[in-house]
């Protein structure tokens, strides 16, 4: 039986070692070092690749042992290189600003701890060592990372060692097992009256897109990118309707539309008829634009700047421009709207809403119990007759 498993082991490693070829040379411009690598894909096809700027022979024979662990799914591949795998993995699943913000996660926190370790070799004991790393960092601004964000930081690390065990024979999650960091909190929800807002508003109307621009936030209730993201094409004058079905963001010096935040988002939103006026009249003073061509060319550091000039003008306590979304929200709330109600009009899920605005909702309790004392009352009361 030795034997037996002994020759399918022999065989094995003369097929990757057919399979995987890399030939190592020295380039003598440069006096550095590097690869030419010959391997069959998944499909078998034979691809070729060449991976330069190597210092010395032992740093290109060291990629050669991980590149070949790696396409043979060893676990004995670093951390560094499994990464690769899955990022590649989630490239089609993540909206690219999903994915630029897992990848700057990963770089910046992952890496400079775990990137040559072996990621069969990362234990619960490593995971632990950089929880601690990280609760003694600090932002650009000198501040301690906040619990939400290391939670966040935990659970992506975690979800790379899931993908590990999940698909490729890890034993156990590190991550899973050390437990994690941080917790998520609530930051302390601020929001305008419509007082205030009406206040607000009167700075901003010297400044023709940016007073349209907080009107859509404020009085529909839409996210910043959501807003950003309008065209003419979404809006109906005769239905006063107003489509939500994409967010803008701005990455890498490009301006990115993609799906709204989630399935949810996508909906269409009743405007008051006074807002309907005002984008009508926006909309029909720009001199040439088409269907599909964004109403507001703003960007965001503009907007914060446009708020705390206004802010200031008019003496209204500064918040954060979804703040503006969380007043719509407490606006309809004291006008006396259900969380279903409310949670279609904003694209959330109506159970969010009860969670996260519970203690803004008008108290039913003793309504409640009144109504159990009547029911009590009148049952006991047949049942005596009875």
């Amino acid at each position: 039986m030795y034997a037996e498993e002994l020759s399918i082991l022999i065989s094995m490693k003369d097929f990757f070692e057919r399979m995987i070829k890399m030939p190592i040379y020295k380039d003598k411009k440069r006096g550095t070092w590097y690869i030419v690598t010959r391997y069959n894909d998944w499909t078998g096809k034979l691809r070729t690749t060449t991976k330069r700027g190597f210092k010395t022979k032992m740093d290109a024979k060291n990629y050669e042992i991980d590149f070949t662990e790696m396409k043979n799914n060893s676990l004995s591949m670093t951390f560094g290189s499994f990464v690769k795998i899955y990022m590649d993995s989630m490239q089609n699943r993540l909206k690219e600003n999903t994915l630029l913000t897992k990848q700057t996660i990963i770089e910046k926190k992952f890496l400079p701890y775990f990137k040559d370790k072996k990621l069969c070799d990362i234990t619960p004991k490593d995971v632990i060592y950089w929880q601690n790393e990280m609760m003694k960092q600090t932002s650009k601004k000198d501040k301690e990372f906040s619990p939400t964000y290391l939670k966040t930081v935990h659970n992506q690390l975690s979800a790379i060692f899931n993908y590990a065990v999940r698909y490729y024979g890890l034993k156990d999650n590190p991550a899973r097992i050390a437990g994690c960091m941080g917790k998520e909190t609530n930051r302390e929800m601020q929001f305008w009256t419509k007082e205030e807002y009406m206040k607000f508003s009167k700075a901003m109307m010297k400044k023709d897109g940016v007073f349209q621009a907080f009107e859509m936030l404020y009085w529909c209730g839409i996210r910043l990118g959501e807003m950003l993201a309008l065209t003419p094409s979404d809006f109906d004058f005769e239905k006063k309707t107003v489509r939500i079905n994409k967010s803008y963001q701005r990455l890498h010096g490009k301006d990115i539309i993609t799906d709204p935040k989630t399935a949810k988002s996508n909906r269409v939103v009743q405007m008051p008829d006074f807002l309907a006026d005002e984008m009508q009249d926006y909309i029909s003073r720009f001199y040439t634009i088409e269907p599909d061509e964004r109403i507001f060319i703003l960007t965001k550091s503009f907007l914060h700047h446009e708020m705390d000039r206004g802010c200031k003008e008019t003496g209204v306590k500064r918040i954060r421009i979804h703040d503006l979304r969380h007043s719509h929200v407490s606006l309809l709330i004291e006008m006396g709207f259900t969380a279903v109600d409310i949670a279609n009009r904003v694209g959330h899920e109506s159970v969010k809403i009860t969670y996260r605005y519970a203690h803004m909702f008008p108290s039913k309790d003793e309504a409640i119990a009144k109504k159990l004392t009547d029911i009590r009352g009148g049952a006991f009361d047949e049942q005596k007759e009875s």
